[in-house]
């Protein structure tokens, strides 16, 4: 059944994001209920299967099941560990039947078709906010809205900066610019505050090398690299959805 193969989506996307402690949990039928035994019996033992799968071990919630069918609960332990119920998967048999909905199989007859009710994170903004409490803020580059804030040293340079920003953009990084006259050490605090993960320093000998100066956030250090060795391995970094 799909539910095997949804429950595998599911942890790998959530792995992608950063939460590698992933709790299970399957609740089985209520005491209000509809449908017959026979059918509780095929759901149950489907979802038990797709939970079997993953090889996590997972907790049983007796009589937690929706009325219509058993669930499995995923729950994320975040970075300071406090733990947090998030998608969901429901086999349904019984409301495919009551509302008359059907295929036609390959034998030619009518069959009532399994639904499976998923909801990946809950609410999108209750994700976003854990997301953002596990990371500190500080979220992976390929997440960042802001990947790569572009910072001068000089306004002599800003035809440089705005040439590699717009190679940046052609790759499809999410890139700034600063070319205001404020002092390098000022910038770099400022878009570091904003938890930036990269911040390029572009000055005459940058400019003139083609290279750039590269600062990675929450690091002191200072790599300075060829411009499109740079962009090539940026690039892969946020293809491989890289966890700071």
């Amino acid at each position: 059944m799909n539910a095997k193969k949804m429950c595998s989506l599911i942890l790998d996307i959530y792995k992608d994001f950063g939460f590698e402690e992933v709790k299970l949990k399957f609740s089985d039928r209520p005491e209000k209920r509809i449908g017959s035994d026979e059918v509780w019996d095929k759901s149950e033992k489907a979802l038990r299967e797709a939970i079997e799968v993953t090889g996590l071990p997972y907790t049983v919630n007796p009589g937690e099941g929706a009325f219509y069918g058993p669930k499995i609960e995923f729950v994320l332990r975040d970075a300071i560990g406090r733990d947090w119920q998030l998608g969901t998967i429901q086999v349904d048999l019984n409301l495919p039947v009551r509302l008359g909905a059907t295929y036609i199989g390959e034998d030619g007859k009518k069959h009532h078709p399994v639904m499976i009710h998923r909801a990946m994170f809950g609410s999108i903004e209750r994700f976003l906010g854990i997301m953002l409490e596990h990371y500190a803020g500080k979220l992976p580059l390929w997440l960042s809205p802001v990947q790569v804030v572009i910072a001068t040293i000089t306004n002599q340079v800003d035809q440089y900066a705005e040439e590699v920003a717009l190679t940046l953009k052609r790759q499809g990084i999410q890139v700034e610019l600063d070319l205001n006259n404020d002092k390098i050490n000022y910038k770099v605090r400022k878009h570091s505050l904003a938890k930036v993960p990269v911040i390029l320093a572009l000055g005459k000998n940058e400019m003139e090398k083609r290279e750039v100066s590269v600062r990675r956030l929450g690091s002191d250090l200072q790599e300075v690299l060829d411009l499109n060795d740079f962009i090539n391995k940026l690039v892969q970094e946020v293809k491989n959805h890289k966890i700071n």
